[in-house]
């Protein structure tokens, strides 16, 4: 076993300092883990006291992106500043996962915060910003929403109308092929399968363009009436 001589002059063996490495980097993701429930349980009351009215995928997203910033500023006061941020991304894989969501989601989002920790210029985003630079029980969670209440686009309305209208495309447009195809089946026989399913797509296509048209202008209005 290969050994070498600290500062100290005690020998320590490769295998005990990789040991006592890996000791160091779990105690510090547990330390992570329990600092991000803290922050969680202060910030998460002070927005349900608010009850904003977010789309729930913003809404997620940008608790997440606030919490990656705060517990990256923890890590680095615990570790080498330059695993900050792996710490703090492993610590709320830890916590998703803890919160009953599947490895392969949880996986994803942890990539989806990563991808959207950082902004065009390759500047930390504005949640991340805001969760890196929060202290204990402030109300800088708050101060971030607030920053987004004049934005439409992720509001909860906006995604409502959205889904609505997404919902009325699927649908209707399943209503109208299965209905055309019923028909033509029935009351046009002898047509082949290819023209009965060209048939069903065009009646499909008669109804879902237009629905996405007029969905189009909703959307613009909305937007031109919250801009003014």
């Amino acid at each position: 076993m290969d050994k070498k001589k600290k500062d100290t002059g005690v020998e320590v063996s490769d295998e005990l300092e990789a040991e006592v490495s890996e000791e160091l980097a779990l105690s510090t993701d547990e330390a992570c883990i329990q600092y991000g429930r803290e922050v969680m349980d202060a910030q998460l009351l002070l927005i349900k006291e608010k009850e904003y009215d977010f789309a729930p995928q913003f809404q997620e997203l940008t608790i997440h992106l606030y919490l990656f910033g705060a517990i990256w500023k923890f890590a680095e006061e615990l570790d080498d500043p330059n695993n900050g941020r792996s710490h703090a991304l492993s610590a709320i894989h830890s916590m998703l996962r803890s919160d009953g969501m599947q490895d392969k989601k949880a996986q994803k989002q942890i990539e989806l915060i990563e991808k959207m920790s950082k902004v065009e210029d390759g500047s930390n985003a504005h949640a991340v910003e805001m969760g890196y630079l929060s202290v204990p029980n402030d109300d800088s969670l708050v101060e971030l929403f607030n920053d987004y209440i004049n934005e439409y686009q992720v509001s909860g309305d906006f995604w409502r109308l959205f889904e609505r209208i997404k919902k009325t495309m699927i649908y209707g447009g399943l209503v109208m092929f299965f209905s055309s195809v019923w028909f033509v089946t029935l009351f046009l026989p002898g047509n082949s399968s290819l023209s009965i399913l060209a048939a069903g797509l065009v009646s499909a296509a008669v109804f879902v363009i237009p629905t996405f048209l007029v969905g189009l202008v909703i959307f613009k209005s909305k937007m031109k009436k919250a801009r003014q």
